[in-house]
């Protein structure tokens, strides 16, 4: 039976719903993968902060807004550049800019080489805000100190490693 079989109650499983239990056709690779997948986007999930980050913050931050404050941690853009980081057309991320602008976390200026375009940048408020937001999801879940440190390391490197492995095909890679 394939992951697009009919059940016995005649309903069609998705190939989602098999990844979670490793039956998904494929090599032993492609199901270690699959369990591995689940397990992490299981216990990620299960950890979600962005209630408490938006608590934190007195609004949602949503994944465009969220991409284009991490971003400019690391010094102003032009729109067209937001745009192309985040994977989006000019008018998305001009909306995106307005709200974070109206939050008082960014503000556009001139462009020192070319008057018609503008910089978006960080405020004091926006850099306040990245802080928070790193200290409340970057904090570890607790269940991480009972690993002990030797298995924490094999952890990163492994994850490490499939981070260097995803990031050619990233599209929002910086």
């Amino acid at each position: 039976m394939t992951a697009h079989d009919s059940t016995r109650d005649g309903t069609q499983d998705s190939p989602e719903e098999g990844a979670a239990d490793g039956a998904r056709e494929g090599s032993p690779a492609a199901t270690a993968a699959e369990r591995a997948w689940a397990l992490m986007h299981g216990f990620v999930e299960a950890h979600n902060r962005h209630g408490d980050l938006a608590d934190a913050l007195g609004f949602r931050l949503g994944a465009g807004r969220g991409k284009v404050l991490f971003r400019l941690r690391q010094g102003p853009l032009t729109l067209r550049e937001l745009a192309e980081f985040i994977g989006a057309d000019a008018p998305y991320t001009t909306v995106v800019v307005d709200k974070l602008e109206a939050h008082g976390l960014v503000e556009r200026r001139p462009h020192p080489d070319d008057r018609r375009r503008k910089l978006v940048a960080l405020t004091a408020a926006g850099r306040r805000a990245v802080a928070t937001a790193d200290a409340i999801l970057l904090r570890p879940p607790t269940a991480l100190a009972s690993v002990p440190e030797r298995d924490l390391e094999q952890l990163t490197q492994l994850l490490a490693r499939i981070v260097a492995a995803d990031t050619p095909n990233t599209p929002d890679a910086p």
